[in-house]
């Protein structure tokens, strides 16, 4: 039962639209400053302008991957390639309107960077969103099955049960047809099947019937997707890379491994705590405090031990939101903990109980954004279940993260699967930091502070 798949022509789609709204900037500020646009001697000029502005975006989409979204691509890092896309077009506007001989670009350069800016975004947000919700619909669906039944495959699933709309569809083989090949690409073709993912902790199969599975999906134009172990980390301490033509396993290496990065993102961590703590924290942390004092008994900040930077003891501050108990160090929060106060359950709702961290970064313990620290008690415990679990030391622990950021906190259903979700957050943050996707994780959090998150306990 083979479906058309429209989503082939959303990538065209979407650059003949973003063409549209460059053309029609530049048309629309040159006609304010001028009546025609095609009768002036410098004609042809604004023809080439316009056609290398358009050229120079479509080519530039190459290296920021724009156009190259999966469907499972999440706001946060889509809007990290978007605001990195718009800043390096809008530079190269400003400099064709430096080199330009028409005036027009000259005098209004920043006013047409600016409406670019807030256009594109706009129209980008709005289509990135319309396509999730039609998506959340059961519209634009892709059907996928999976071939194995571990711990991998299993989170996997989750995510695509709770995020609908990531438009995937999940079919599953029955298990006593698994050595029937011939079942399994009538199941194929039955439901369409466009991808089978595959744990690498695969065992039901011999290594013939694995080859002889992989030709079939060839034959049949169906993908493989691999599942690399969660217990393992290896395949993500490696990179692809080639000698001539011959492919090798090469030692990652992360960006906040150069000094540069770490230089740079050090210097926003003080001057952005610098101004939280002299411009917000002067006047808020003495109206906290009154309100924990009145609520109930005890001191108004909470410090507890937590793991930094390559395993480093630090003390973490926060504003205390618990009733004072001895199980603080070896109990985790619940769902409607009872030893949280009432003050307390406002505080973790707007994490406004982290501000205090801000003077933990200023220190040098902390960084604004980066993976959010755990109880020791949690950190011991999981790393010896979750093999990746390590690599979220080889940057500085952070106020606000993305596994946050993306409702990945709190105690809520299977722990574990929870955690490892977490872990695959942190570690894809690790490997793919940049200045932007920090701003983007800072701007989220923002609106979680003052939309209050439900997930938080």
């Amino acid at each position: 039962m083979q479906r058309i798949r429209y989503s082939r022509y959303f990538k065209t789609i979407f650059i003949l639209i973003d063409i549209v709204v460059i053309a029609s900037v530049f048309v629309y500020f040159f006609l304010r400053n001028n009546d025609h646009l095609f009768a002036e001697e410098n004609s042809e000029q604004n023809i080439l302008s316009i056609v290398l502005l358009i050229f120079y975006w479509v080519l530039l989409s190459s290296r920021t991957k724009l156009y190259s979204i999966a469907r499972n691509i999440t706001y946060t890092i889509y809007l990290e390639r978007l605001i990195t896309h718009i800043f390096i077009f809008i530079f190269g506007v400003i400099l064709l309107a430096k080199v330009s001989n028409n005036d027009f670009l000259k005098q209004d350069r920043f006013l047409i960077a600016l409406s670019l800016f807030f256009l594109l975004f706009l129209i980008k947000s709005t289509l990135f969103f319309t396509l999730k919700y039609i998506r959340t619909k059961g519209l634009n669906f892709r059907n996928i099955m999976f071939l194995s039944d571990d711990s991998s495959s299993e989170i996997l699933k989750n995510i695509f049960a709770e995020r609908k709309d990531y438009g995937f569809k999940i079919h599953d083989f029955p298990v006593e047809h698994l050595a029937n090949f011939e079942k399994l690409v009538e199941f194929w073709k039955f439901n369409g099947i466009h991808t089978m993912y595959i744990s690498t902790e695969l065992k039901t199969y011999t290594k013939e019937q694995e080859a002889e599975i992989y030709n079939l999906a060839e034959l049949h134009k169906v993908r493989i997707s691999l599942i690399p172990s969660i217990v393992k980390n290896n395949f993500f301490q490696y990179d692809l890379g080639y000698i001539e033509t011959q492919p090798i396993l090469v030692r990652a290496k992360f960006p906040l491994d150069y000094l540069t990065n770490v230089i740079l993102k050090r210097a926003f961590d003080l001057l952005f705590s610098a101004c939280i703590l002299i411009f917000v924290c002067s006047w808020l942390f003495p109206i906290i405090a009154i309100l924990i004092k009145l609520n109930s008994k005890g001191p108004v900040f909470f410090i507890q031990k937590r793991y930094g930077f390559h395993d480093e003891v630090f003390s973490c501050i926060k504003f205390r939101t618990m009733n004072v108990n001895g199980e603080c160090t070896s109990k985790t929060t619940a769902e409607n903990d009872k030893r949280i106060t009432k003050i307390g359950k406002f505080l973790r709702k707007t994490s406004l109980d982290e501000m205090p961290q801000f003077l933990n970064v200023l220190k040098g313990d902390m960084s604004v954004v980066g993976p959010r620290p755990h109880m020791l008690l949690v950190d011991d415990f999981y790393k010896l279940k979750i093999g990746r679990y390590s690599i979220r030391s080889l940057v500085k622990p952070g106020v606000t993260g993305l596994a946050q950021v993306n409702g990945l906190r709190g105690d809520k259903g299977n722990m574990d699967i929870e955690m490892q979700k977490r872990i695959l957050a942190d570690a894809f943050y690790v490997k793919n930091w940049t200045v932007v996707l920090d701003s983007v994780i800072i701007f989220k959090t923002v609106f979680l502070v003052i939309g209050g998150d439900k997930n938080a306990n």
